[in-house]
């Protein structure tokens, strides 16, 4: 009797199928399990994804802002009576500017020739001044040795004479600690077409010019004492008038503007920024030039020690996804970045 024919395996592969089989466990312990994990996927989509993160609004980080300062305060220094012109640099009033605490001046400085002051160019012959890179601190080496008082002996420069002399202890402008600082900050969301300042709106009530920055009686107040935002920093006064320090103040704008623009508020908070590095302090250098009357050029050095103040505004905002009835006066390029990530219709 012939063996029956087989199929060939394409042809059974072909003429399969496939059916899932459904296995009904009746245990309490496992319903329960199962139950208690759809629960909890549940909830975490709930109260985290959506109500904690608010994963269904649309984002704006890109926050464009200016900033304005402005210093007030009246100090005394070195016999002198200061106000913001002498101290406060740049005077422009923008968001970077330094506070000048503490001045090292150098007075009457003429081009010529004239022994080093710094310590690392002592000499007691010309060879010692030969074998050195042909620049100092304050000018050209001319390889001479030369006296500079009565017991020293120094290498000569050719530059602006007298050299500095920045290793003198002077006095720090304590007046400094009590004087205001006013920001105003402008900001933009321009994916919501959102605007918001740090000021009270026209008519709010209130003296605007009365109120002191406090972190917890005044939050709102743009008006800062410079003593209270090194303090805010955690640093001390007269420590960082001394030696000068980089600050930043942070104004944080997080809005979520489903809540309404009016709860949209700033958040003012304080760091140092130089503090980390083993060069700390801050200072810079300028001159003032005049011409005497035998037609010399002479010059003011000054040291200026100081505390410079960055303003910094980092934000970010959110609101649902717009419809027929939201933002009804946003530009339609708002609408079209907004629908391009929430894939919502313009028509």
């Amino acid at each position: 009797m012939p063996a029956p024919r087989r199929c060939p395996p394409w042809a059974m592969q072909f003429f399969s199928y496939e059916t899932p089989k459904s296995v009904v466990v009746r245990s309490w312990v496992m319903g329960a399990m199962h139950r208690a994990v759809q629960l909890l996927i549940l909830a975490y989509f709930i109260g985290w994804v959506f109500l904690h993160e608010k994963a269904y609004q649309v984002r704006d980080t890109a926050i464009e802002s200016s900033v304005v300062t402005k210093v007030k305060g009246i100090g005394r220094y070195a016999g002198r009576v200061l106000d913001t012109a002498d101290y406060v640099t740049p005077p422009q009033g923008t968001s970077v500017f330094v506070v000048v605490t503490k001045q090292i001046l150098t007075e009457q400085q003429a081009q010529g020739l004239c022994p080093e002051s710094e310590a690392a160019f002592r000499c007691r012959s010309d060879r010692d001044c030969r074998d050195r890179s042909p620049t100092s601190g304050s000018g050209l080496l001319t390889g001479r040795c030369v006296p500079y008082n009565g017991t020293l002996r120094t290498c000569e420069i050719r530059g602006w004479c007298p050299p500095e002399v920045d290793t003198v202890d002077v006095p720090i402008m304590l007046e400094a600690e009590n004087f205001t600082l006013f920001i105003k900050n402008s900001i933009r969301f321009p994916l919501f077409g959102f605007e918001k300042a740090n000021l009270p709106p026209p008519g709010a009530g209130g003296d605007l010019g009365r109120c002191r920055f406090h972190p917890q009686l005044q939050p709102l107040c743009p008006i800062l004492r410079l003593g209270d935002v090194v303090r805010l920093a955690g640093q001390d006064f007269r420590t960082l008038a001394t030696t000068g320090g980089v600050l930043a103040i942070k104004i944080g704008w997080v809005c979520d503007l489903d809540r309404g623009g009016e709860r949209c508020l700033p958040r003012y908070s304080f760091t140092r920024l130089d503090g980390l590095s083993h060069a700390t302090g801050y200072n810079f250098r300028h001159a003032r030039y005049h011409h005497c009357q035998d037609g010399t050029e002479r010059r003011t050095l000054t040291k200026a020690f100081g505390i410079r103040f960055d303003v910094l505004v980092p934000g970010s905002s959110a609101s649902s996804p717009p419809s027929s009835t939201q933002w009804p006066r946003s530009p339609p390029l708002v609408w079209a970045r907004c629908c391009a990530t929430s894939s919502c219709s313009t028509s």
